[in-house]
């Protein structure tokens, strides 16, 4: 279950993107991006806010932007920093590219390689929970014969992007995060996602390492 609270964020997330974005290869200097949907996982110690997002720019293209959400910063990975927001009950997060951050990629290869399905989303509001449906729905092609290749939450990384996705290499697994909508990475086991007017698309996979 994924707790989310009526909060107060400063900067945005969608404005802390938008400084982030444009120096990214795959986003190809996108600007006027908007929110199309998103979805979450839990983070098993409770400890990290994992989010992805799908942003829709100008010019009609999708993007997805995995985020992590932390209350320290991330060891190792400055590289991979877009900024810190303000968070009116949680005070200072620490802001992510998911795909360098251990908590996510080991989420997300749980969901693709074994169905593990994505947080259901509880909001705060003056201390009783109401269910809120999340603006995006993904689903992962794994079973759980699958179980026994999902990721431990401390696996190294090493993401690197590559055209329309950034691949993290982690053992002997790629973990292939689709960047640009519309990329078909080819693997046996992909994650699929739909939102509201898009979808079904592909938006991760996990194949051998090459």
């Amino acid at each position: 279950m994924a707790l989310l609270h009526r909060a107060t964020l400063r900067p945005s997330k969608l404005e802390l993107l938008a400084t982030w974005l444009p120096g990214r290869p795959w986003a190809a200097g996108a600007t006027g991006v908007e929110a199309a949907g998103a979805y979450r996982y839990d983070d098993p110690a409770g400890e990290v806010g994992l989010e992805a997002h799908l942003l829709r720019t100008d010019g009609g293209t999708v993007l997805h932007v995995p985020l992590s959400y932390r209350g320290a910063a991330l060891a190792g990975a400055e590289h991979a920093f877009l900024g810190t927001m303000e968070h009116s009950v949680l005070g200072t997060r620490w802001v992510y590219d998911g795909c360098a951050d251990p908590v996510w990629v080991a989420a997300l290869a749980r969901a693709v390689l074994t169905g593990a399905p994505q947080a259901e989303e509880q909001v705060d509001v003056d201390g009783e929970l109401v269910p809120r449906e999340p603006s995006a729905r993904v689903t992962g092609t794994g079973g759980a014969a699958d179980a026994s290749l999902a990721l431990p939450a401390d696996t190294p990384l090493t993401p690197h992007d590559d055209g329309p996705a950034t691949v993290v290499r982690t053992g002997g697994l790629d973990l292939v995060v689709v960047r640009v909508v519309g990329a078909e990475p080819a693997a046996e086991h992909v994650l699929t996602g739909t939102w509201t007017n898009g979808g079904p698309a592909t938006l991760a996979a996990v194949r051998p390492a090459a």
